[in-house]
């Protein structure tokens, strides 16, 4: 009967816990040493301090690619993610909506400063890492090949930022790729470790929107970044994304969190400077979750 009495009690008692306790929200980024990292960090930090019983968790990983994949497939509850790779042929990932578009990715194509490559053409025949399996960057530059009529031209290797850095510092390729927000650390710090420069790219972007979509603009990558001369190249936003199932308390609250501690965000990253409201509700085509959108409804002027 004490038994009986016992299992009782235990059923009753998990079925009056509160359902948030047992919450997690795993967020997929990037490299340790990129800007989805640094954000999604922080992020996690703000999450697990102020939403009680969520137990939130950072995941590294190759960056877009994966994230989205993480997240259709139930391994991550938000992921970082380019939007050029959330959108084909202008229609959006079935099953992923957006909290906030957060800042916008810059292409960076880096060379060192006594390099002969000085615009996209001087890449063929050369050693080039193009970025890691599943990154946005191996999509982004995938496409701007495509259009510069060069694919297949030059000796490809797919490798993520950090291993990028080390051969372009051994002298085992001649460039490499890598598509994120401003500054980039472990870019920033290769530049002060050897002379780098950062390739224009501007000149693709009309053909990027033409043949893709037309996420894709002109950014300038200002000498405030690395100590370079400024140079313009092809951007693309990158959005906070979510499976279309998550709770919409859920979707909410994370985007409230997200707006209300922007600031602590850029202490983590410059790059969350530039988040604010005007700006993270153009998610389209990806549309917003109906918790976002309530978020963002509810503090409209």
């Amino acid at each position: 009967m004490a038994l009986a009495g016992l299992v009782t009690l235990l059923v009753v008692t998990g079925c009056g816990r509160d359902a948030a306790e047992d919450r997690q929200v795993r967020i997929a980024t990037g490299s340790p040493t990129a800007v989805y990292y640094a954000i999604g960090t922080a992020f996690s930090g703000i999450v697990d301090r102020e939403l009680p019983g969520t137990d939130a968790s950072v995941l590294a990983t190759a960056a877009s690619k994966a994230n989205m994949d993480l997240v259709a497939g139930g391994q991550a509850e938000v992921g970082f993610a380019q939007s050029d790779v959330l959108v084909t042929g202008g229609a959006p990932a079935p099953g992923l909506v957006a909290l906030a578009r957060v800042y916008d990715d810059l292409l960076h194509l880096v060379v060192r400063a006594d390099s002969p490559v000085k615009g996209l053409a001087g890449l063929r025949g050369k050693r080039v890492s193009v970025g890691a399996t599943g990154s946005g960057t191996t999509v982004t530059v995938g496409r701007l090949l495509s259009v510069a009529g060069m694919s297949g031209t030059v000796q490809r290797r797919d490798l993520g930022l950090d291993d990028s850095i080390r051969a372009l510092e051994r002298g085992e390729i001649d460039a490499f790729f890598f598509s994120g927000g401003l500054p980039v650390t472990g870019i920033k710090r290769l530049g002060s470790q050897v002379g780098i420069r950062i390739v224009d790219l501007s000149e693709w972007a009309g053909e990027l929107r033409k043949a893709y979509s037309d996420v894709y603009v002109v950014r300038d990558v200002p000498t405030s970044a690395y100590s370079l001369p400024p140079v313009a190249t092809i951007a693309v936003p990158n959005l906070l994304v979510v499976s279309e199932k998550m709770p919409e308390d859920l979707a909410y609250d994370l985007t409230r969190l997200l707006m209300e501690r922007r600031g602590e965000l850029a202490a983590a990253h410059p790059a969350a400077e530039r988040l604010e409201l005007r700006a993270a509700i153009s998610t389209l085509p990806v549309p917003l979750h109906p918790g976002a959108a309530r978020y963002y409804r509810s503090v409209k002027p």
